[in-house]
């Protein structure tokens, strides 16, 4: 089942459920993918963004709420930064699983050895091999600085 076909069903049990802020989050993403397809046709892209392009547009979801949560806190505004953080969940779902620190320092590994890094220079063809194959299962903010450490 493709992850439009997903969001799409929790969407309608989300509907039967009532479940106010579920739907408010899912139509949220919705939206959001519906807007990229558009400016992806408008580029000449007839079958919309991709699976990938999806995952990228979940992920930039779940840290933008992380900011905002993160925020809130700060500013004592718990309710909402609450209110971030269960958004956060229900956008999760649909992500693969996060790799744990040990199989993110393994994956980094073999990016090194696959793309025939040994320096600093070459830290964007690592994070080109990662990206390639851990859309949505790792925080690349996070992993560019354990890169640059094993590269350096």
């Amino acid at each position: 089942m493709s992850l439009r076909d997903r969001l799409s069903i929790s969407l309608k049990d989300a509907m039967r459920a009532k479940d106010a802020t579920r739907l408010m989050t899912l139509r949220l993403i919705n939206a959001t993918i519906k807007d990229r397809d558009i400016d992806a046709r408008a580029e000449g892209n007839d079958t919309g963004v991709s699976d990938d392009d999806l995952l990228a547009i979940l992920s930039k979801m779940v840290k933008q709420r992380q900011e905002s949560a993160r925020a809130y806190e700060e500013g004592g505004r718990l309710e909402l930064a609450e209110k971030e953080l269960s958004e956060i969940t229900i956008v999760e779902e649909f992500l693969p699983r996060q790799l744990s620190a040990a199989e993110t320092e393994q994956a980094i590994a073999d990016a090194i050895a696959e793309s025939g890094a040994n320096s600093i220079r070459d830290m964007g063809k690592v994070m080109g091999v990662l990206k390639s194959k851990y859309t949505g299962q790792l925080d690349f903010g996070k992993v560019g600085g354990v890169v640059k450490a094993q590269l350096s």
